[in-house]
């Protein structure tokens, strides 16, 4: 798929929301969604900034940005815990 056409398909998806109305509701949970995956990213990047110097990594992927987005702390320290018991 060339640029130019996911550009244009996604402008024309744009104009078309605007024109028709998005639905508040899912557009509601995607906008949600994001946010919470933006916070795991964020907590993961600073564990394994803190957590390098210990010897702590784990990776930054969606499964892991996703546990410790929705779970937030809790979710982050039961990440650190499956890496130090199994790993």
């Amino acid at each position: 798929m060339s640029s130019t056409l996911v550009i244009s398909v996604i402008v024309g998806l744009i104009v078309i929301l605007l024109f028709v109305g998005a639905p508040v509701k899912p557009m509601r949970f995607i906008a949600h969604s994001t946010i919470k995956l933006g916070i795991g990213i964020l907590f993961l990047f600073f564990f394994n900034v803190f957590g390098g110097a210990i010897g702590l990594h784990i990776p930054i992927n969606l499964f892991t940005a996703a546990v410790s987005g929705f779970l937030g702390l809790f979710g982050l320290g039961s990440l650190a815990a499956i890496h130090l018991i199994l790993l």
